[in-house]
C-alpha cells in the first residue's frame, strides 16, 4: 500500500491496485496505490479514510477483464456485484443478506468482483449473465468507502477478454490503460472543478 500525494477534504482520492495502473495517469490528485485483491482494497480504503483528512470522494481506476464481446476502452461502472460471495446460501442460513450489489451511477456497465484473475472462457461466460466487466477490487473498494460514508465513482478500461490470452494481454496492455484512465480523470476532475496539473513524466 502506497499513499501518493496528500489526501485534503476538497479533492478527491484515485485509487488503484497496481503501480502500473497509475504510472501514466497524468494527475496531482492524491493517488492511493492498494494491491491486489479484495481484502488489500478493503484495507487500504479503510486505512485512508480513517484519518483526521477525508477526501470528498473515492475514484477507483484500474483494468478489467470484458465479460462478452465487444466490450472496450474506458467504462463508467453502474454496478458492482461480487462473483465469488455465495450470498444466497448464507442468506438461507443465518436469514439475512449480506454481500448484495452496490449501485453507484443510474447508467454504467456491471463489474464482477472476485479473488481471482479470471482467464478461464467458461467461467467468463458464466460471469456474463450477471455483469459486463470483472476485476479483483472493485466491490472492496465500494463496500469500505460506502460503509463511512464516502461517495464512489468507479472506471475501468478494458485490458484483456478473461480468456487464455488474459494474461498475455493484461502485460501488454497495462501502459495503454493507464494512459486512457488519464484522459477520462482529467475530464472528470474538470467537469466537477478540481484543479488539475499534469504529473511529471505522463
Amino acid at each position: 500500500m502506497q499513499l501518493i500525494g496528500e489526501l485534503a477534504p476538497d479533492r478527491p482520492l484515485v485509487v488503484v491496485a497496481m503501480p502500473e495502473e497509475a504510472a501514466y495517469l497524468g494527475t496531482d490528485l492524491p493517488v492511493l496505490v492498494m494491491g491486489v485483491g479484495k481484502v488489500c482494497a478493503a484495507i487500504a480504503v479503510t486505512w485512508a479514510l480513517s484519518g483526521p483528512v477525508r477526501p470528498c470522494e473515492i475514484i477507483n481506476l484500474g483494468t478489467a477483464g470484458a465479460l462478452r464481446a465487444g466490450l472496450s476502452g474506458t467504462n463508467e461502472i453502474g454496478l458492482i456485484l461480487q462473483h465469488d460471495f455465495d450470498g444466497d446460501s448464507i442468506q438461507a442460513l443465518v436469514g439475512r443478506a449480506y454481500g448484495a450489489p452496490l449501485r453507484l451511477a443510474d447508467s454504467g456497465l456491471a463489474l464482477a468482483t472476485g479473488d481471482v484473475f479470471v482467464s478461464d472462457p467458461q467461467q467468463a461466460a458464466a460471469l456474463a449473465e450477471r455483469a459486463d466487466l470483472v476485476d479483483m477490487e472493485g466491490y472492496a473498494v465500494a463496500a469500505a468507502a460506502l460503509s463511512l460514508g464516502v461517495p464512489v465513482t468507479a472506471c475501468k478500461h478494458v485490458s484483456d477478454s478473461a480468456d487464455g490470452q488474459a494474461v498475455k494481454s493484461w502485460t501488454s496492455t497495462v501502459a495503454e490503460c493507464s494512459r486512457a484512465l488519464g484522459v477520462w480523470l482529467a475530464g472528470y476532475a474538470a467537469q466537477r472543478g478540481w484543479a488539475v496539473s499534469p504529473a511529471q513524466g505522463s
